[in-house]
């Protein structure tokens, strides 16, 4: 994703608007809402993407201990604002060993947080067995958010999805095993308002899997 504009679906290369078309497009998946170049994690690369996007910007806030922020996406342009965005937070897992968490909220159809958990997508519901309980829980801007496993991820991850704010939301974790921190009743925040707690953001180093899943 660094550098230029990418698919969200596959982190291919779009072709930016032109004259004989006004949307972003993949060769593979048509149009798109290209994924912006990442920067590396900061406070100011949070208040970029909260400026532009239409959509949650998720951190567990506070952070679990030990845990820092190690980077943010956004998939949309200029012109339609942004329309998924994925954080990025990287700390000990609750068995050993490092765990990563990016959470996603996006549009319908957007197909980021599809390619982080590494099914086909673009949206988890045919992978969603909702008529069963919730498999977690978290708390999103103050609101009980049911999450559902997702099926078909690859071995190395955990996925849950569920809604939020009328918007999907995505927690994919690394190593699967780690996975058991989204039974902790995490409580997310959306940085959009978070005002100056922002500041308050601790930082890491940025997370591959953010750039490569």
């Amino acid at each position: 994703m660094r550098g230029e504009p990418s698919c969200p679906k596959c982190g291919g290369r779009v072709r930016a608007p032109g004259l004989f078309s006004d949307s972003w497009q993949c060769d593979v998946h048509g149009t798109v809402h290209p994924v912006q170049p990442v920067i590396p994690p900061s406070v100011d690369a949070l208040n970029v993407v909260v400026h532009r996007t239409q959509v949650p910007v998720w951190m567990p806030w506070p952070l679990p201990v030990g845990w820092l922020f190690t980077g943010v996406a956004c998939a949309g342009d200029d012109r339609t604002g942004g329309r998924a965005t994925a954080v990025a937070c990287t700390g000990p897992g609750p068995l050993g060993g490092m765990g990563e968490l990016i959470l996603v909220a996006e549009e319908l159809g957007v197909g980021l947080g599809a390619r982080y958990a590494g099914i086909d997508g673009p949206d988890p519901g045919p992978s969603m067995d909702v008529g069963k309980p919730a498999h977690a829980k978290v708390l999103a801007a103050g609101r009980p958010t049911p999450l559902w496993h997702v099926t078909g991820a690859p071995g190395d991850r955990a996925v849950f999805a569920g809604e939020a704010l009328g918007m999907w939301l995505w927690a994919v974790v690394w190593p699967e095993q780690s996975g058991l921190l989204m039974y902790d009743e995490l409580v997310l925040a959306d940085v959009r308002d978070a005002g100056a707690e922002v500041e308050l953001v601790p930082c890491g180093a940025l997370s591959p899997r953010l750039l490569e899943p």
